[in-house]
């Protein structure tokens, strides 16, 4: 059977991905052991502060994670496209695997992963610092075309209603919601990464960021071919 443009062009795609997406585990995996590797020796004074930048990517970045893999479980659920689901698996298990990294750090530096006056993003300096501000603060603040919307609790999350409306629908209509969905939930997560990239001291961490950024804005793309293959309009940018 002879390929068209088009699929040879989204097969392409579809590679980059989940060669940045590999990329991003190998990051994770080489993060592991260059900190695993001196935990034995490492005093306390090294570990990053219960409100640096280290800390704060690690627990925010976490719960952002954690709602990726939450909707792409529910998207798998909801049709049969092939393509959607294994990009759903390849996000879920991705994601899975880096916030188990993100909260093995945090344990190994001896931090919390909640802290309940610190505002989410506050290291950012988006949130007005810790103990003063609150999710209200967060809405419609925009990083980089990233949004929090009302209603959300970080940059690219969705909210309680629109996780139902996934929940909800089924075939195309699913599809469609999802790739629009997890493409602003990407460029929040970009975003942040690349907030880690520039502010955290970790090296391990950075370098973690640094693959978290490359594999998603591998997957923008791809999500972006996957919605105009459906005939959907892109997801708005903010």
């Amino acid at each position: 059977m002879t390929r068209t443009a088009g699929s040879r062009g989204t097969a392409r795609t579809y590679w980059a991905a989940g060669s940045a997406v590999a990329l991003a585990l190998l990051f994770a995996v080489g993060a592991t052991v260059a900190t695993a590797g001196g935990a034995d020796s490492a005093a306390s004074s090294r570990a990053p502060g219960l409100y640096s930048a280290d800390a704060g990517f690690a627990r925010d970045m976490a719960v952002h994670h954690q709602q990726a893999v939450e909707m792409s479980f529910i998207v798998r659920d909801r049709t049969k496209d092939e393509a959607v689901r294994g990009l759903a698996y390849d996000i879920a298990n991705t994601q899975a695997n880096q916030r188990g990294m993100l909260l093995g750090w945090l344990d190994l530096w001896g931090l919390p992963k909640v802290v309940a006056d610190e505002p989410p993003m506050s290291w950012m300096g988006t949130g007005g610092g810790h103990g003063t501000a609150g999710m209200e603060d967060m809405a419609g603040h925009d990083m980089g075309g990233a949004v929090t919307k009302p209603g959300a609790l970080m940059p690219g999350m969705a909210t309680k209603e629109e996780l139902a409306q996934l929940g909800s629908a089924g075939g195309r209509d699913a599809e469609v919601l999802y790739l629009r969905l997890m493409t602003e939930h990407h460029r929040g997560g970009v975003a942040m990464a690349q907030g880690c990239a520039t502010r955290c001291g970790t090296p391990a961490e950075r370098a973690l960021a640094q693959g978290m950024v490359a594999a998603q804005q591998s997957e923008l793309t791809l999500m972006a071919d996957m919605l105009k293959q459906r005939g959907a309009e892109p997801a708005p940018s903010g």
